[in-house]
C-alpha cells in the first residue's frame, strides 16, 4: 500500500492535489479549530443572546441615572439596533432594580434634546473606550498561512525539477535529447501500437530526477502509471553521479508495483552496490538499444534503451549515466 502510495505522488498532478488537501486539514480543522481556535470578542451588543440584551439594557440605564450622559446613553442604547426598542418597551419596573422613574427618565432621554452633561469633578478622569478588535483578523491571518503553506507545497511538489537539484541549462538539455529521440513505429513492425508511449532523459546534472506518466485507455479511463527515478548513486560531490535507475511500472488493479533497476556496467559488477539494490527489484545491466519487459496484472510496459552515453573521469569507467533516454512503451493485456 505505500509503496503504491509513493508512486502515485510522483504524479505532479496528484502531488498538487494532496498537498492542497493537507493543506486545508492543517489549516482549517488543527489550526482553526483545535489549536488556534477563533474567538469572537468585542462582538456588538445586538449579537447578544436575548437575556444578556435585556442585561446591557439596565446597565445602560442604571448608568445614565447615576451620570446624566446623554450623549453616551443614546450611542450605548443604539448598539442593541433594531431590538433595542422593543426591549426597552418591554422592560417592566423593578425589574434589574430599576424603578418606573428611571424607565421613564431613560426614555426621555433618548426622545428630547441633548442637554449639558453635569459638572465634571477637577482632576476627575473620563473612561476612555478600549479600542476595538476583531476576531475577523485571526481568520483573516489563518487563512493567508493556509494559502501560502498550501503554495509552498504545489510550488515544490510541481516545479522541483526546475529548481536547485537541476538547473535550466541542464533541464532544457534533457528535453532537447527527448525530443530529438525517435518513437519506435510498432505498427511498421506489424506489432500493435501501444496505448501509450513516452520518452524521458536523464542528464548528468539532474540531480532529482524522477519522471513519471499517467496511463489512459483510450476512452480515457486511467490504468496506472509508469516512470523512470534515480535509485543509486556513486561518489561524492555534486552534481551527483547515477549509477543505477529505477523503471517502473504501477498497474491499478495489481497489488504491488513492478520495479527493475537499470545499473551501469560497473554497479552492476559491485557485488556492494549489487546488495544495496537487490530489494528495489530485478537488476539489469544496461546496454544501449537493450529492451525490458515489465508485466503487471492487466499491462505490460516495454523500456527501450534509446540512447546511452556512460561517464568514468577520475572514477571507474562506465560507472555513471552521463546521459541515457528510456522510451516507455505500454500495452493493455488482452483479456
Amino acid at each position: 500500500m505505500m509503496e503504491m502510495l509513493r508512486e502515485r505522488l510522483k504524479n505532479p498532478i496528484v502531488a498538487a492535489v494532496s498537498g492542497f488537501i493537507l493543506g486545508l486539514i492543517i489549516g482549517l480543522p488543527i489550526l482553526g479549530w483545535w489549536l488556534w481556535p477563533v474567538r469572537w470578542v468585542n462582538a456588538e451588543p445586538r449579537h447578544l443572546r436575548a437575556d444578556l440584551k435585556t442585561d446591557y439594557l439596565c446597565m445602560v440605564i442604571d448608568s445614565y441615572i447615576k451620570n446624566q450622559n446623554q450623549v453616551n446613553a443614546r450611542a450605548r442604547f443604539e448598539l442593541l439596533g433594531e431590538d433595542g426598542q422593543a426591549l426597552l418597551e418591554g422592560l417592566k419596573p423593578g425589574q434589574c432594580n430599576l424603578s418606573e422613574s428611571d424607565i421613564n427618565q431613560f426614555r426621555a432621554a433618548l426622545q428630547g434634546p441633548v442637554l449639558p452633561l453635569p459638572a465634571v469633578t477637577p482632576g476627575a478622569e473620563q473612561p476612555t473606550t478600549a479600542p476595538k478588535t476583531s476576531g475577523v483578523t485571526i481568520v483573516i491571518v489563518l487563512c493567508l498561512v493556509t494559502l501560502a503553506v498550501g503554495g509552498l507545497l504545489v510550488y515544490l511538489l510541481v516545479f522541483r525539477r526546475q529548481r536547485g537539484g537541476a538547473t535550466p541549462s541542464v533541464v532544457s538539455q534533457a528535453r532537447e535529447y527527448t525530443r530529438q529521440a525517435e518513437p519506435t513505429d510498432y505498427a511498421a513492425q506489424g506489432q500493435q501500437p501501444p496505448i501509450s508511449q513516452f520518452m524521458t532523459t536523464y542528464v548528468l546534472g539532474d540531480d532529482l530526477y524522477d519522471d513519471s506518466f499517467s496511463i489512459d485507455s483510450p476512452a480515457g479511463e486511467f490504468l496506472g502509471e509508469c516512470g523512470v527515478g534515480i535509485s543509486d548513486t556513486i561518489g561524492v560531490g555534486e552534481p551527483k553521479r547515477v549509477t543505477a535507475l529505477e523503471v517502473w511500472l504501477f498497474d491499478k488493479n495489481d497489488y504491488q508495483t513492478v520495479t527493475k533497476v537499470l545499473m551501469t556496467p560497473h554497479a552492476y559488477n559491485d557485488p556492494a552496490i549489487r546488495q544495496r539494490l537487490e530489494s528495489k527489484g530485478e537488476l539489469i545491466q544496461v546496454e544501449p538499444g537493450q529492451r525490458i519487459t515489465l508485466e503487471a496484472n492487466t499491462l505490460i510496459m516495454e523500456a527501450h534503451v534509446a540512447d546511452l552515453v556512460l561517464g568514468g573521469g577520475a572514477l571507474p569507467p562506465e560507472s555513471y549515466f552521463e546521459r541515457i533516454t528510456i522510451e516507455l512503451s505500454v500495452w493493455q493485456k488482452q483479456a
